[in-house]
């Protein structure tokens, strides 16, 4: 299926981050066929306790109840119509009731539509062109043409894009100092690997006014999953605009655009629109999500299990003198691994060993823990695979050559970084 895939479509996927450039071929599943809970079925039959789930856009666990039966029913009556539908209305007030700074939404289909909607939005409502940005924030010319993926992005877009470092104060002052009066937003995710330093983000809004930006939260994946509210409530930090993707429909493509309304206002000045934005069966599913995070304490339960299954991997990495080449950080429903190179090893080695030797029994992971509701009952079974490997990587790296010569696949190459 891959050969065939790859004939007909780049990468064999619509993602860099699902791609088989980001797996261990020979050893990795490459094709899902179905999933339920905390699992999946690659299209050969083999079952995975899924830590990826749909790169962190699952967060109530495969096929929620709930959410399949809104969809089932708003099937019913239809998906798309010539005119808005009620449920746009529906799940834009539930939003303004969870996210402090939304006083108006915006909605459309992915992360990249609502960043970059923003931006335009920013552009606009300040008669300035350059952006401050710190993390990934999306595909779009403005976004990766600070990457080294920036092939087709046209140097005078990607001269405007300024990057900044995060809980580096002095980066982004020194930024806005170089170009006074120029700078339109400042836009960062609030919280990736590291945790904010204390009044990181606070001083962040504070030189973002002083300068007349705007500042922006891509909450693509921090929202509705460390907090109702975000990353934003959670620090208690209220930027003039935010964005919103990944744990808003629990696997349905929708993202959306709110801040404060001032702003939002001026959105009708400008084109950000999308035949798609009020698809019903992503809102239903929306709608389903936002009541389970009101109802059912879901993010701190997702902290919770993200937690025990953190500390349990450190206790492992510790009890294996491991400390030395991985570690886990960020927030507990969003955890990221870190591996450093080894004297005898590449970081890269090692992880491909490591997603070798997880997916060979049975757990899949490309790099982190997305936390979904459903691994409650699988913690102590993620932990035993931990265990597994983590003593195998252990033992082999006090082998001369035993992590290289235990691999079953060539070893993963880097595409790039975004955090």
């Amino acid at each position: 299926m891959l050969e065939e895939a790859l004939n007909l479509i780049p990468l064999a996927s619509q993602t860099f981050s699902k791609s088989v450039s980001q797996l261990p071929r020979g050893v990795s599943p490459l094709f899902v066929d179905r999933a339920d809970g905390a699992r999946f079925w690659d299209v050969d039959g083999h079952s995975f306790i899924d830590l990826t789930n749909g790169l962190a856009c699952v967060t109530l666990g495969y096929r929620h109840p709930a959410v399949d039966e809104a969809v089932r029913s708003q099937l019913q009556s239809g998906v798309s119509f010539s005119l808005p539908h009620k449920l746009e209305l529906q799940v834009a007030k539930l939003i303004i009731e969870m996210v402090p700074c939304a006083e108006m939404v915006r909605f459309a289909k992915n992360g990249t539509d609502a960043t970059s909607g923003a931006i335009r939005l920013a552009r606009h409502c300040t008669k300035r062109d350059r952006i401050a940005l710190c993390g990934y924030h999306g595909w779009q010319d403005w976004s990766i043409g600070t990457t080294s993926r920036n092939g087709g992005v046209p140097k005078g877009v990607s001269d405007l894009s300024h990057t900044f470092i995060y809980n580096d104060i002095d980066s982004l002052k020194n930024l806005l100092n170089r170009y006074p009066d120029e700078f339109a937003a400042v836009i960062l995710e609030p919280m990736n690997i590291t945790w904010p330093e204390p009044g990181f983000l606070e001083t962040i809004k504070s030189i973002a006014h002083q300068h007349g930006a705007l500042l922006i939260f891509d909450e693509t994946i921090t929202g509705f999953r460390f907090s109702n509210g975000g990353a934003q409530e959670l620090f208690g930090v209220i930027p003039d605009l935010s964005t919103f993707g990944k744990g808003l429909a629990n696997g349905f493509p929708l993202s959306a655009l709110v801040g404060r309304s001032s702003f939002m206002k001026e959105i009708s000045n400008i084109f950000f629109s999308g035949t798609f934005g009020g698809e019903t069966l992503s809102l239903a599913a929306a709608n389903a999500v936002l009541l389970q995070l009101l109802n059912n304490n879901v993010t701190d339960k997702l902290s919770s299990i993200g937690s025990q299954i953190a500390d349990g991997v450190n206790h492992l990495i510790n009890h294996y003198s491991l400390s030395h080449v991985f570690s886990l950080s960020g927030h507990p429903s969003w955890k990221i691994w870190s591996i450093n190179d080894h004297y005898d090893a590449t970081a890269w080695e090692i992880r491909t060993f490591l997603f070798q030797e997880l997916y060979a029994r049975g757990m899949f992971t490309i790099g982190s823990h997305n936390i979904s509701l459903a691994h409650l009952d699988f913690v102590d079974e993620i932990l035993d695979t931990y265990s597994q490997v983590l003593s195998l990587l252990s033992s082999s790296l006090t082998t001369k050559g035993g992590v290289r010569h235990s691999l079953r696949c060539k070893p993963i190459e880097p595409l790039f970084r975004v955090r």
